[in-house]
């Protein structure tokens, strides 16, 4: 199987029962980088009734763009995250970061 990366983010799968009472949920992803993920895994969490102001992410880096990003599309969100690195390279991965968290997770690298 080949792995082909891709810049824009979309939901291969929502499965999330419909809200009907006040949550709070906790999001937990290890990074955020361009914010598609996340921005795509709250839209689901919100088409079912989930309040942004009622969502925690959690993450251990960040860059400063993907942020700016979140927040412009849920500003009531809030984010914890341990360290902001310094930028993305073109490849969109974290510098310094880590590489490919899942890549090292699920033993996929190329």
């Amino acid at each position: 199987m080949k792995k082909v990366r891709i810049r824009e983010q979309s939901c291969i799968t929502k499965n999330c029962p419909r809200i009907y009472q006040i949550v709070f949920v906790l999001l937990v992803d290890p990074m955020l980088a361009t914010g598609g993920s996340l921005i795509c895994a709250t839209d689901v969490l919100v088409e079912n009734g989930v309040k942004p102001e009622n969502i925690l992410f959690v993450n251990l880096f960040s860059v400063e763009e993907g942020l700016e990003n979140v927040q412009k599309k849920f500003p009531d969100m809030k984010i914890l995250t341990l360290s902001i690195d310094d930028y993305m390279n073109d490849a969109k991965y974290i510098v310094p970061g880590v590489g490919d968290f899942g890549d090292r997770y699920y033993g996929t690298t190329d």
